[in-house]
């Protein structure tokens, strides 16, 4: 069996180009670009080398075999323990919503699906919802008709579009949003079922959404309170 994770990188906006030739020499085509900018304190930049201006945020998935060829390249090829270049880390995902999207999503990577998570105790889930730009309410009415609170929205650029066809058998557009929406684990199916069957790849929202373990959270407690009242 594999795992498989989201591999998040950041790195100042200049390098972008650099990185992404990288993950694409590595085999990894697809990935989601999100712009950003640095708000952590000056002494935690100085230690990443890291200036606190404009920041590009790269989303990849990968299995834990690709990420330990992926680790030692970023190490020789791109120098990444050099402060001022990077950083980069995995999260691990617990499930993703439908087989399309996880070949995609892969993008050739050898992968052997096991038990959806390793992580089992947890009480909430983060859904990413990668959809076309300009759809994000036809994403959020069908998350709401099964209970889920609101969404938080990111604008980016997705890449490796043009293997749509091969995995998804749709044509996909580079604009894209990311729409992260915390849910009780229990109501995580429910709410990935609606997004794909309302807004998923047969609509024009071209949505695709996998969920990542929340371990702990903080300000959850006003929802969690309305939840027990109703």
């Amino acid at each position: 069996m594999s795992e498989l994770y989201l591999m998040v990188t950041i790195t100042n906006r200049n390098l972008t180009g650099k990185f992404t030739n990288f993950y694409k020499d590595t085999g990894i085509n697809v990935s989601m670009i999100a712009v950003g900018s640095g708000t952590a304190a000056s002494e935690i930049l100085d230690y990443f080398g890291l200036d606190g201006s404009q920041k590009s945020v790269l989303f990849h998935m990968v299995t834990d075999t690709k990420w330990k060829e992926v680790k030692q390249g970023l190490r020789r090829k791109m120098q990444i323990d050099i402060p001022g270049i990077g950083i980069a880390f995995l999260v691990p995902l617990s499930s993703i919503g439908g087989k399309k999207t996880l070949n995609y999503l892969t993008s050739g990577q050898e992968f052997i699906k096991g038990e959806e998570s390793t992580l089992k105790e947890t009480k909430y889930e983060l859904l990413v919802v990668i959809s076309n730009q300009g759809y994000t309410e036809m994403v959020m009415d069908a998350a709401r008709e099964v209970h889920a609170a609101g969404g938080t929205v990111i604008h980016a650029r997705g890449t490796g579009t043009e293997k749509a066809d091969k995995f998804l058998g749709v044509t996909l557009v580079p604009e894209k949003e990311m729409i992260f929406i915390v849910v009780k684990r229990s109501q995580k199916n429910d709410i990935m079922r609606a997004i794909m069957d309302k807004a998923g790849l047969d609509s024009k929202a071209r949505s695709i959404v996998f969920s990542l373990p929340v371990t702990d959270t903080a300000g959850m407690r006003l929802i969690e309170e309305m939840e027990e009242e109703a």
